[in-house]
């Protein structure tokens, strides 16, 4: 039982801390998605994206329904953005030790695990759609 309460609690946490980015993005618009992805000679229509990393994949991981699909997608989602803004940061530390990308490490780090194992038995798709 503690290994599906695990699997809730990481599903809970990664879900819920990246659906706040879509939301955000929601409420704010798209515009420095846009900005970033047009200055690297990408369509700016590109920008719509977030919204299935940031929104649809969360909220498919916090219900547990075609988890490792949501898991994938907030997965590529975090890696495209370290590839179009981040890559200068790869070899970083802060000043005060953390990792130039700490927070993108974890999210990518969790969406895999997340991927890989599914959603688990605590969930609406309880191994089915999970």
């Amino acid at each position: 039982m503690s290994e599906q309460l695990g699997k809730l609690v990481l599903r809970l946490g990664l879900g819920g801390l990246v659906l706040f980015h879509g939301v955000h993005k929601l409420l704010t618009g798209l515009d420095p998605v846009k900005a970033m992805l047009t200055s690297h000679g990408l369509p700016e229509a590109l920008a719509y994206a977030a919204y299935f990393g940031e929104i649809v994949a969360p909220v498919l991981i916090i219900l547990g329904l075609f988890t490792r699909i949501g898991g994938a997608l907030i997965a590529l989602e975090v890696l495209g953005l370290v590839v179009l803004g981040g890559i200068p940061q790869v070899v970083t530390i802060s000043p005060d030790g953390a990792y130039g990308l700490e927070v993108e490490a974890l999210y990518f780090t969790g969406a895999v695990a997340v991927m890989l194992m599914g959603a688990g038995r605590i969930s609406l798709g309880r191994g089915r759609w999970s």
